[in-house]
């Protein structure tokens, strides 16, 4: 049976094993001691070394306020209060960065083989200032510091603030950044974003969510976001994935974009467009980067509408080059003509389910109430300079209150200050119109240049309420050719010189009408007595020579089998007033006819036709007198009309 060990027999054992192993003994004290040692230490003490250290490597000065302490194990957990990083000197705030506590692991073993790996950092109430200089670039520029940077694994923020300052932009952006919980397809903790501020001038807001700071890191995984911001009426909605998003590389987001006013936008992105009623599109946005200059933002597959119009097709703006390069490709299955209205400074129809806003409602009724039909609001000099454009937009379908318009198709260039449209056809009335306009607006004033052919357009549709197109068959066609400069459409009609004309070949026309155009009256009683019909149309013709702004005709006439009528006088473009004076000549033999001349004046919004009541008055006169002072067939005389134009031919030129 064995005995239990004395006391003795242990404590000489003991001294025994430190007798054969004095250096193991030695090394077991030192662990132990070091051990109590790291357990005790102040580390504090590294405080003012790892401030020395930071301020060389960066140039800025880093001070530790509060306390600095490590936790020693397999995972070393370093803290540190009160941190402020110093900004650069030309900079708006003081300090670049600060947080009231930083806190973050490192992995002890891979340390001791130089390789620092942060599993985890934690950052309460931290606070960034970033701030773009045009001289000198951004404060995070840090000159010739070097070294690769920690390798983080999660980061928690906790009521976290970042600020972005470009004055020469005037951009002045504050978020809040919080750390929200992670979800099942999170690898790390998402971040919530709120805030805004100034954006080019523009106030905006911004919020949503976007997947931890860490997953930066990785350029080749794509890194989520979904972010809502508005300036002012406009809203954009983004949500996709972007790879390398520090540099916006790569990105595949869908963006919803809505607001008030297309214009709107040009402060915001650089893109210029006309005034335009209320939109909503949503379509991909991607970013193809050429060279460090220079880059390609595509919107493309985008749908939605603008104002009543539908629009899709693709668009894309291209920097880096002189000028910013606007480039689309438009389709429209149904366009509402007068959302258009913004392209030569009219607003698009209020009332009713016109889609508009207060600010174009008001501007509509302004122009409802104005006498004058030209709009007068001056180009934007300085859009049409800021970008080139290539744009081109088709209709299948058009609606319109003045013109029957069928369809369209229109190309928009503009290159260093020149505006061409080429071409602008439209559909119209069973024919077409085709255009070619050029605008020079490298100058302060705006130098044009315009040419317009019609061909084949039915005259019943083209004036379906007109007494004349109700009952008038036949094709019209014209050219116009017109030089001038404004930088409005009322300045340039006021300034026009050029050539105008239009005719139409055979067709036919109210009888009935013709008589009232000659006021024969024993023409209209007859035809009221029977029935009306339709008479040839030999031709009807103007040609007017445009001189400052005044259309002076050279020819005008409408001939028929029965009837001609012949004009003279003037079309004020500047005035927008009409000053024409028409003549009947019967081809048959009228015994009473009142024939006089009738006038076509007026305004361009307020037209008026009328006859001669005075020459018509005197030639009653003139009968009852005859009758009553001679006989009845003398006064009869008086109101006969032989049919004296009946050989003449009317549709030249020099007719008439």
């Amino acid at each position: 049976m064995n005995s239990a060990a004395t006391p003795t027999t242990t404590t000489t054992t003991t001294k025994s094993w430190i007798t054969r192993h004095p250096f193991a003994t030695a090394g077991a004290i030192l662990l132990v001691a070091l051990a109590i040692l790291l357990l005790l230490w102040d580390w504090n003490w590294f405080k003012r070394p790892v401030e020395r250290y930071v301020t060389a490597k960066t140039g800025r000065a880093l001070h530790i306020d509060g306390n600095l302490d490590v936790d020693l194990g397999r995972m070393l957990t370093i803290t540190a209060d009160g941190l402020r990083f110093a900004n650069a000197a030309w900079a708006r705030e003081p300090e670049m960065a600060t947080t009231e506590r930083l806190e973050f692991d490192v992995r002890a073993w891979p340390l001791l083989r130089g390789q620092f790996l942060v599993p985890r950092i934690s950052l309460q109430k931290p606070v960034v200032h970033f701030q773009r200089d045009t001289k000198t670039g951004g404060n995070w520029d840090f000159g010739n510091a070097s070294g690769d940077l920690p390798e983080f694994r999660n980061v928690h923020l906790t009521d976290g603030h970042l600020t972005y300052f470009a004055p020469a932009d005037k951009t002045d952006i504050k978020l809040d950044v919080d750390s929200k919980a992670r979800g099942e397809q999170d690898a790390e903790p998402p971040i919530h974003i709120d805030g805004g501020g100034l954006w080019h001038a523009n106030k905006f807001t911004l919020a949503g969510t976007a997947e931890s700071p860490l997953e930066l890191r990785d350029s080749e995984r794509p890194y989520r976001v979904d972010l809502k911001a508005s300036a002012g009426a406009t809203k954009a909605h983004a949500r996709g994935t972007l790879l390398d998003p520090l540099r916006f590389r790569d990105m595949d987001l869908k963006l919803a974009l809505a607001g008030s006013n297309l214009a709107d936008l040009y402060p915001l992105i650089g893109v210029a467009t006309p005034d335009t009623p209320p939109y909503a599109l949503d379509g991909r946005l991607t970013r193809d980067i050429k060279d460090a200059v220079r880059s390609t933002w595509r919107y493309g597959g985008f749908s939605g509408n603008v104002g009543d119009s539908d629009l899709r097709g693709d668009a894309s703006v291209s920097v880096g080059g002189a000028r910013p390069l606007f480039k689309a490709d438009l389709v429209s299955r149904r366009l509402d003509f007068d959302d258009l209205g913004g392209f030569i400074g009219k607003a698009p129809q209020a009332g009713g389910h016109e889609a508009s806003t207060p600010a174009l409602s008001a501007k509509a009724a302004k122009e409802a109430a104005s006498p004058r039909l030209f709009p007068s609001d001056p180009y934007k000099l300085d859009k049409l300079r800021a970008m080139d454009a290539d744009v081109r937009l088709k209709a299948h379908r058009v609606k319109t209150i003045t013109l029957p318009i069928d369809d369209m198709d229109a190309r928009l260039r503009i290159d260093d200050g020149v505006l061409r449209l080429d071409p602008l056809n439209f559909g119209v009335a069973d024919g077409d119109i085709k255009s070619t306009i050029r605008m020079d607006a490298r100058e302060r004033t705006i130098r044009t240049q315009a040419t317009i052919a019609a061909r084949g357009m039915t005259l019943g549709k083209l004036m379906p309420k007109a007494e004349l197109g109700k009952t008038a068959v036949g094709k019209l066609r014209a050219d116009i050719a017109i030089t001038t400069h404004g930088n409005s459409i009322a300045a340039m009609a006021a300034n026009a010189d050029g050539d105008a004309e239009a005719g139409m070949g055979s067709g036919q026309v109210s009888k009935l009408l013709m008589e009232f155009a000659s006021m024969d009256l024993a023409g209209i009683l007859k035809i009221k007595l029977t029935h009306d019909q339709q008479i040839p149309i030999r031709c009807a013709y103007g040609d007017f020579a445009v001189k400052d702004g005044i259309m002076t005709p050279r020819a005008l006439v409408f001939d028929t089998t029965e009837l001609r009528l012949n004009g003279r006088g003037l079309i004020d473009l500047d005035d927008e007033r009409l000053d024409l004076t028409f003549k009947a000549t019967n081809k048959k033999f009228s015994p009473l006819s009142l024939r006089s001349p009738f006038y076509v004046r007026g305004t361009f919004k307020d037209p008026s036709v009328r006859p001669d009541y005075v020459r018509m008055g005197l030639r009653a006169a003139a009968a009852a007198v005859l009758a009553n002072v001679a006989a009845p067939l003398v006064g009869l005389a008086a109101t006969t009309d032989l049919g004296q134009g009946k050989d003449a031919k009317y549709c030249t030129p020099a007719g008439g």
